[in-house]
């Protein structure tokens, strides 16, 4: 399961509720931006942009400090095209959900030479779980918050979340509880406080279980196809693996039938150059 996309889940359905705790703003004027900026290397799974009056609150939830592309860079680079394309103020926190002594959850800061770009940081585990708790949408962060008696919070949480009146929220909320405690509990004492049965049946776990399924199918069919056209137009270029990573799994089945008429690496190439690809970002 995504404990990062389970936050991702819960900042979108409930973003006033964010902008409430990380902003201190109290509208209800909030979109959430479905806005085309993960661009490779960025992975952009757990990322978050909700537009508040004139202002973007850009949420990144990390399970581990452990990223291809390092964090403080990332920062930088989805604050400038956030810039570039909406030219507003724009307020970055950087969440980290499971506690860590890599020096990577105290970084504030991007800093290379004459460029020097900051972000906010916030480390759960040492995070009050007091305005959590008050939150129904912040109960499943709550789980991970500082504490002397885990299991006291825990049952905290768990009493917030029976309180829900509202069913599919109660559901759906509790689902997401449950997904986030398994960083930090054991299921044993997860399943004595949260019935299963009410987690299968939240539309987050379903979401979670067909996002899964989607991504296993499609590394399934990357892995394939990558050995076939290997061995049909020799070595692949990183710059041509990358726009094949970046294909839908249609996209991948097609490929995957088109590539038995390939004589040539250049018939890759020219078939790529073809179909839709995501494009950078150019320059104005």
């Amino acid at each position: 399961m995504s404990y990062d996309n389970t936050c991702k889940y819960l900042a979108e359905k409930y973003p006033g509720d964010f902008a409430r705790w990380l902003l201190a703003s109290d509208t209800s004027d909030i979109q959430v931006l479905k806005t085309e900026l993960n661009l490779e290397p960025i992975r952009a799974d757990s990322v978050t942009f909700l537009q508040i009056a004139n202002q973007i609150l850009h949420l990144e939830f990390q399970t581990t400090p452990k990223s291809k592309t390092p964090l403080d860079f990332r920062m930088l680079d989805y604050y400038t095209r956030l810039k570039r394309e909406y030219w507003c103020d724009i307020e970055q926190v950087l969440i980290f959900l499971q506690p860590t002594s890599s020096e990577i959850v105290f970084n504030t800061q991007y800093v290379d030479k004459k460029t020097r770009h900051e972000y906010r940081v916030i480390r759960l585990w040492e995070e009050d779980p007091t305005p959590l708790l008050a939150n129904p949408a912040l109960l499943p962060l709550a789980t991970l918050a500082r504490t002397d008696s885990p299991a006291d919070l825990l049952t905290q949480v768990a009493t917030a979340v029976d309180m829900i009146e509202e069913t599919d929220e109660r559901q759906n909320i509790s689902a997401c509880v449950q997904v986030l405690t398994g960083l930090r509990f054991d299921k044993s004492l997860i399943t004595q406080l949260f019935r299963e049965e009410i987690m299968q049946e939240s539309v987050i776990y379903q979401d979670i279980l067909q996002k899964g399924e989607e991504r296993g199918k499609k590394q399934e069919a990357l892995q394939l196809i990558m050995r076939l056209l290997t061995r049909r137009v020799s070595a692949i270029e990183p710059e041509i693996e990358q726009q094949i990573r970046t294909l839908s799994i249609t996209q991948l089945e097609d490929l995957a039938e088109a590539l038995l008429d390939f004589s040539s690496y250049s018939d890759l190439v020219n078939y790529l150059g073809n179909i839709s690809l995501p494009q950078p970002n150019q320059e104005d």
